[in-house]
């Protein structure tokens, strides 16, 4: 039986796999991601993960994912700097934002993607808590400048959807695909 490879450095969507107890192995894409313009890229950068690692893994299933923050039309991606993390808190200060993650599946030939939305309301943040989230470091890696599994939960007032989809990889899709390949999910 082929073995679980997860094309990710997220140490967040490898955490939610041990959650769910599937066994797999990390090896992280080396696909160079573009910036993320709309919600419609995520499946194909979903894809473009799971791809990047298939010649080293023919016989193996590869699950690659990608998320996006959309906000007022446009992709929230990882901030480049303070600045860009505070404006982006700021937008979302009190607003509703929906994010998206692509999902795929790549094993030989054969490639599978869907992708998730999760609608995320902030409640109003002071700017004194968000130079201090911002000083803790937390908001440099995540989409959107926040995690909804770290510090940030305190901003988090309602989800509608799927909460892991927020963190990065929605698990009861996952699961569903990873059967739909008779993948062991239990």
């Amino acid at each position: 039986m082929s073995q679980l490879i997860l094309a990710s450095a997220s140490p967040w969507r490898a955490d939610l796999l041990k959650q769910i107890g599937i066994n797999f192995l990390v090896v992280k894409s080396h696909y160079h991601e573009p910036a993320i313009h709309d919600e419609g890229q995520v499946e194909g950068l979903a894809l473009a993960k799971a791809r990047s690692v298939r010649s080293s893994y023919p016989d193996d299933l590869i699950l690659g994912a990608d998320t996006a923050v959309i906000y007022a039309g446009k992709a929230l991606g990882k901030p480049r700097d303070e600045q860009e993390a505070r404006a982006m808190l700021m937008s979302l200060s009190g607003q509703v934002h929906k994010v998206v993650t692509g999902v795929a599946l790549v094993k030989g030939s054969r490639e599978l993607s869907t992708r998730e939305e999760t609608l995320v309301w902030m409640r109003q943040i002071e700017k004194e808590e968000i130079d201090a989230y911002v000083a803790s470091g937390e908001p440099f890696d995540k989409a959107g400048s926040y995690a909804a599994q770290g510090k940030g939960a305190v901003f988090v007032q309602k989800v509608e959807g799927c909460f892991f989809n927020v963190v990065g990889l929605p698990l009861a899709r996952t699961a569903a695909m990873l059967k739909e390949w008779d993948f062991p999910v239990w």
